[in-house]
């Protein structure tokens, strides 16, 4: 039997999070193991009176491209995929994987080119959703490759996905309404302020937020969602943080994190697993040193480690720092092809912002 939640998702996605009206181009990127959220997401959208293009990401291309392609082809950017990120009004990622690991005998220095090779792309993406010419989105297609990551069978791992982005609410976007109602209360408090200090067993850093401007998420970026974000001052960042929890990228895992910053820039990294990929994507162009974002997880509903940083980023109780391209939005001058997501456990840990304390032992007490 169909799972009424998975039309229910299409409907927040299309409705709320993308907001789709009359005539907007809309570009659906997906799987073809996500055939009924694509289906129930196409229905919604035509409904809606876009002009849907379906952009079907063939399992195991990546990896046969990354392999055998000439510099010349990895090198390559698409002017379809340009005029696309130039005109389009909305664009969804429905990430559903068939093998999770399917890039980890692939070179790291192969990786970074790709990205490399679409970093305009990637910047002027970021500048259409900071002016609001652009909405984009992320959700997941519950699959088996994911469950397994995540040490769930397949019910299990759809329950926490459908779990996490609150779809068993009788009314997802009434529930999500009301989270950033709650953010925003966290991002006007820090507004106007400067000095942060994180300082725990895994983390003792130093940085401004001066003039910085802090994102909700509440269901229209991600989904599922629930974080506050922003992009630190570029040249603010020093310190030493260990990411405990494994950071994926591109099928690989790199175990077991350090990070040391001066000035704002990554001068020193650690991993007991994959460095060689951690090393050759920090020096993939000259911003991916830099911090692009600090995120502070609010999502208290999701209370376990998935391997998904879609899901992983927005436990409460953690933060994450990613290295490389920033937020204009909030006012981030930082440009990169990299934009990589790795997390932080702050059960003992806290953080003061100009001297004052702003949160404690995985949660935030100023309000």
């Amino acid at each position: 039997m169909a799972d009424a939640r998975v039309e229910k998702l299409a409907k927040v996605m299309v409705n709320y999070s993308l907001e789709l009206q009359p005539g907007h181009r809309f570009w659906l990127r997906t799987t073809p193991l996500a055939e009924e959220l694509n289906l129930a997401v196409y229905e919604e959208a035509v409904k809606a009176g876009a002009y849907v293009f379906v952009d079907q990401i063939i399992p195991g291309a990546d990896e046969i491209f990354l392999k055998y392609a000439s510099d010349e082809q990895v090198d390559y950017a698409s002017p379809i995929r340009q005029t696309i990120v130039e005109t389009f009004e909305a664009s969804l990622y429905i990430e559903a994987l068939q093998n999770s690991r399917s890039l980890a005998g692939v070179d790291g220095s192969r990786i970074a080119r790709a990205r490399k090779a679409s970093v305009n792309l990637t910047t002027k993406l970021l500048q259409r959703a900071a002016e609001g010419t652009h909405r984009w989105c992320i959700t997941v297609y519950p699959t088996h490759a994911m469950a397994q990551d995540a040490d769930m069978s397949l019910a299990d791992y759809r329950e926490f996905v459908y779990g996490a982005g609150m779809l068993n609410e009788e009314d997802p976007v009434a529930f999500w309404k009301e989270e950033g109602r709650k953010q925003t209360e966290l991002a006007a408090w820090l507004k106007g302020h400067d000095r942060v200090v994180l300082k725990g067993s895994n983390v003792d850093v130093t940085l401004s937020i001066q003039d910085r401007h802090f994102e909700i998420s509440d269901g229209r970026y991600n989904f599922p969602d629930g974080e506050i974000f922003t992009s630190p001052l570029e040249d603010s960042v020093n310190g030493w943080i260990r990411f405990k929890y494994p950071a994926i990228y591109a099928s690989q895992e790199v175990a077991d994190i350090e990070l040391w910053f001066e000035n704002g820039r990554v001068v020193k990294e650690k991993a007991e697993k994959n460095q060689d990929l951690l090393t050759s994507l920090l020096n993939s162009d000259t911003g991916a040193r830099t911090l692009g974002e600090w995120g502070i997880g609010t999502n208290y509903g999701i209370q376990r480690f998935s391997k998904n940083m879609l899901f992983d980023e927005k436990i409460g109780g953690t933060i994450h720092f990613a290295v490389g391209a920033g937020f204009p939005e909030c006012g981030s001058k930082n440009e990169s092809s990299l934009h990589w997501d790795m997390l932080c456990d702050m059960a003992e840990s806290e953080i003061t912002v100009d001297g004052e304390l702003f949160y404690k032992n995985g949660k935030t007490v100023i309000l």
